[in-house]
């Protein structure tokens, strides 16, 4: 599908440039003017979670006012651990965080970082809410670390290629400076969002089998505790590989002594 004027000649994407993810879009033209807002900050890679109305949709060709290239390689995804599987670190937009123990940054310090994390290599994503209510807190707990940004207080409303555009920008502004900061892994790398994923699937798995999680009310929200606490820093896959040996050794343990 392109747009009546066969679209921008936009530059071919650089593979470690942040990834802009909408979960659950409502309107087809907030997705055309989402991809006209990335061209402008010059990022090209597009994710949609389970949009509203399905995927293509003509509306949002023309509402993107060139930028048809982003919206023809734009994939979709079901969940947002889907859309985020590959990725190495996630930031989510957040105008009002709420009992959550995450960072928080500005669009300008988000920028630099995403700009420091593509430098390295590594894959990073940016969740973008609904139009009506944004991010809810299951989407927030796969975030590392959450933006907000710095607007009047007295009225931060802004639509979605709002938001995006001021991600975009910022991230433009970035294209020279980059933070002297990295993580030494040696022989490992820093663990993708589905190798986190999996290692909270055998855990929770455990901890269900054992009782932890028993309180029905509770539940949920110790399991979220749990997400915020892995998905707090870079955490590599040597790492994981040990913790995946420290609750396999205690539920073996757990289970020998269930035998005797």
């Amino acid at each position: 599908m392109t747009g009546r004027n066969g679209g921008a000649d936009l530059a071919p994407p650089a593979p470690f440039d942040p990834v802009v993810i909408l979960v659950r879009p409502q309107l087809a033209e907030n997705i055309g003017t989402t991809a006209r807002a990335m061209a402008n900050g010059g990022l090209f890679h597009l994710r949609l979670v389970a949009p509203r109305d399905g995927w293509p949709q003509p509306r949002a060709w023309y509402a993107s006012s060139g930028a048809d290239r982003i919206l023809e390689e734009a994939t979709v995804f079901e969940t947002v651990d889907d859309a985020i599987a590959d990725l190495h670190r996630v930031f989510a937009t957040c105008p009002r965080p709420r009992h959550i123990i995450k960072p928080v940054m500005t669009a300008r310090g988000a920028a630099a970082e995403l700009r420091a994390t593509s430098s390295r290599k590594l894959k990073s994503g940016i969740l973008f809410g609904p139009e009506r209510a944004g991010l809810d807190n299951e989407d927030m707990a796969r975030a590392d670390t959450l933006i907000r940004y710095p607007l009047n207080p007295r009225f931060m409303s802004l639509n979605l290629a709002q938001a995006v555009l001021v991600m975009a920008y910022e991230w433009y502004l970035t294209e020279d400076t980059v933070p002297e900061q990295y993580l030494m892994t040696n022989e490992t790398h820093v663990a993708t969002k589905g190798e986190v994923e999996n290692f909270m699937t055998h855990l929770l798995r455990d901890l269900d089998e054992c009782g932890f999680l028993h309180h029905e009310q509770k539940r949920p929200g110790m399991i979220r505790n749990l997400r915020h606490l892995f998905a707090r820093g870079e955490i590599t896959e040597q790492e994981l590989r040990t913790l995946h040996g420290v609750v396999s050794e205690l539920s073996r343990a757990r289970k020998i002594r269930h035998t005797k």
